[in-house]
């Protein structure tokens, strides 16, 4: 009976030892892919662009070969291009499908749905990286006994680089959080449309944004003026702000800080050219800024104009010029001595407009900005809604 079982016990030995073995051979070939393809979709595009950078498979190549299986380094077959083990390509979440793709030209990420920029093969937002032991096989123990003097493995992972979601500390410039619903048409990011925030305005039409003291550790209670003056004009968000938290935010209004934005924004532009913000976009339906939002992403306006808390019956403070924006809107000015029709041409201009589409109105404390459709720096960990700004760090999706 000894003699009868000898071979089985073997057997399941063999099985026991070898598949253990094994497990641990792939979780390092696994873990060689998972670094050489986050690093090669961490250099996907050029820096502050969305053209395609074709040296992001060497990244990943030379990430993945510096892993080891076995004291031995892993095989990764590339010796080139965008062929072999390191491929740049799309992938859809709507088919969870990877497409190899060499193509480096821009995709704009503007006007456009997250559902057409998942259907479209040449948007590049993704590598795949496969490593293998074939070359020199994973180590047999017990199966020696059946013939097997090793076996080769491989692993593949796919890192996606999407859109800002969670934001690291100092990604945004203000603390002013934007309504998502005022800069979506739609599932489209817009840019073809202005907007402006006013806190004393009407809600439906006005109030597109409000401030934020961007707390998302304690119950959210909205913020005041000795919490965000410190923060107009700083350094941005102190700590990271994690994508579908609530954060403290108020749409009402706080004179000091608003004081503050002003200053700052003449200092900066000398009210003569857009200023640049990357801001956090929250949700507000109705537009209607509560004192707890969730965190849904970041956007990067320009603001083109800020009033004052006084009232300005003659529009005597109306804008006179301001500079263009790069392939989207050229430079305006006007002499017309009366200020009601400067504005009005300013806002034909800039495309102002209410989100009930009416052109907006020459009001007191208010910020008037264009959400932005240039190339940005890229911001915060993949997983936010496309409002035009690519994530910076890459997340595994295979």
């Amino acid at each position: 009976m000894v003699a009868l079982v000898m071979l089985p016990l073997i057997a399941i030995t063999a099985l026991a030892i070898d598949i253990g073995h094994l497990y641990v051979v792939r979780n390092e070939l696994q873990n060689a892919a998972d670094a050489g393809a986050l690093a090669a979709a961490q250099s996907l595009y050029l820096e502050g662009e969305t053209q395609v950078n074709v040296g992001a498979n060497q990244f990943g190549y030379n990430a993945a070969i510096a892993n080891r299986s076995e004291k031995s380094p892993v095989e990764v077959n590339w010796s080139g291009g965008n062929g072999g083990d390191v491929q740049r390509g799309h992938w859809s979440f709507g088919n969870e499908t990877f497409t190899p793709n060499a193509s480096t030209a821009p995709v704009d990420l503007w006007n456009v749905t997250t559902a057409e920029l998942d259907a479209n093969l040449d948007f590049i937002n993704a590598v795949r990286v496969i490593t293998r032991r074939e070359n020199a096989p994973a180590a047999a123990f017990f199966a020696r006994i059946f013939g097997y003097e090793g076996f080769g493995l491989d692993a593949e992972a796919v890192a996606y680089l999407g859109f800002a979601g969670t934001l690291t500390p100092w990604d945004v410039d203000q603390p002013i959080a934007i309504c998502r619903e005022s800069i979506l048409n739609g599932d489209e990011y817009s840019c073809n449309v202005g907007r402006m925030i006013n806190s004393g305005g009407d809600e439906t039409t006005s109030n597109t944004g409000g401030w934020t003291n961007f707390d998302q550790d304690s119950a959210c209670n909205g913020t005041n003026t000795s919490e965000l003056r410190p923060l107009v004009c700083g350094e941005g968000n102190p700590d990271a702000l994690h994508l579908g938290q609530d954060m403290g935010t108020n749409g009402g209004e706080i004179q000091a800080a608003f004081n503050d934005l002003i200053d700052c924004w003449e200092s900066a532009t000398g009210k003569a050219e857009p200023w640049g913000l990357t801001l956090p976009v929250i949700s507000c339906p109705s537009n209607n800024v509560g004192t707890c939002e969730e965190l849904r992403g970041a956007v990067e306006v320009k603001v083109i104009w800020i009033t004052d808390g006084g009232t300005d019956p003659d529009y005597t403070n109306a804008p006179t010029q301001m500079a263009g924006i790069a392939d989207v809107v050229s430079p305006w000015s006007s002499s017309d001595p009366d200020g009601e029709v400067r504005w009005n041409s300013f806002v034909q201009h800039f495309n102002l407009k209410n989100v009930d589409g009416t052109p907006v109105p020459y009001a007191k404390k208010s910020i008037y900005f264009l959400p932005d459709c240039t190339a940005h720096e890229p911001a915060g960990v993949t997983g936010g809604e496309n409002f035009g700004i690519l994530a910076q760090i890459p997340v595994l999706v295979q």
